[in-house]
């Protein structure tokens, strides 16, 4: 079986065992307030941009102590990329061959990532916008996001973006859906930045993120 292919079996026995736990959010702790927050900001219109960190009361495993980078927000849903959830590796060969690319003279491999349980089949590759082809989304503050097997090519051959994570999967709100999560004490919103996106020290990025936090208006 290919590397990918096992690699999405993987991910799929995991959205399973972990669908029949629901959402269980409490209201947040009045502790969390004046302590630890440094500093209070208005919540802007459109989230893109900025990473979602999940607080304690958020149990369902599927997102617990999840940091997700928003790649889309408005009025119609949202949508984000967990960053830091690594899920194991794949050579980026496979992927070319699998997308019916051709691989010669590529032998990297790459991190994969549990981006979230919509899609688990489908990839995306976070990176920085010094990289663009046709069907990138550029996001915000130099972040980029693309869909296209083209990319692992140019990672490859290092013709690709400096800074780059790949993900299997997306995280998705309905209309409405992640501000009443929001409101309901779900999650924090936290700038994020390059260097945070894209460490690889997974098992200390939900530390660092809730680091960030701040008081909203």
């Amino acid at each position: 079986m290919a590397y990918l292919a096992r690699i999405c079996s993987l991910l799929r026995s995991f959205t399973a065992l972990t669908a029949i736990t629901g959402l269980f959010v409490s209201g947040a702790s009045r502790a969390d307030v004046g302590t630890t927050m440094q500093r209070v900001v208005a919540t802007p219109a459109t989230l893109a941009g900025q990473l979602l960190v999940a607080k304690d009361e958020l149990r369902d495993p599927r997102f617990f102590h999840s940091v997700i980078y928003i790649v889309h927000h408005d009025a119609g849903g949202a949508m984000g990329l967990i960053v830091n959830r690594p899920i194991g590796e794949t050579a980026l060969s496979e992927l070319l061959e699998q997308a019916g690319l051709e691989s010669t003279g590529v032998s990297k491999q790459i991190r994969v990532h549990f981006g979230g349980p919509v899609e688990p089949g489908q990839g995306f590759v976070l990176h920085t916008a010094d990289y663009t082809i046709e069907g990138t989304e550029v996001v915000a503050d130099g972040l980029a996001v693309t869909a296209r097997p083209e990319i692992f090519r140019a990672i490859g051959a290092e013709t690709g973006p400096r800074r780059s994570l790949f993900a299997l999967g997306y995280a998705g709100w309905a209309p409405g859906q992640l501000e009443t999560e929001i409101k309901a004490g779900a999650w924090e919103i936290v700038p994020a930045d390059e260097a945070l996106v894209f460490d690889e020290h997974a098992e200390t990025k939900w530390k660092r993120a809730m680091a960030r936090r701040t008081i909203r208006l």
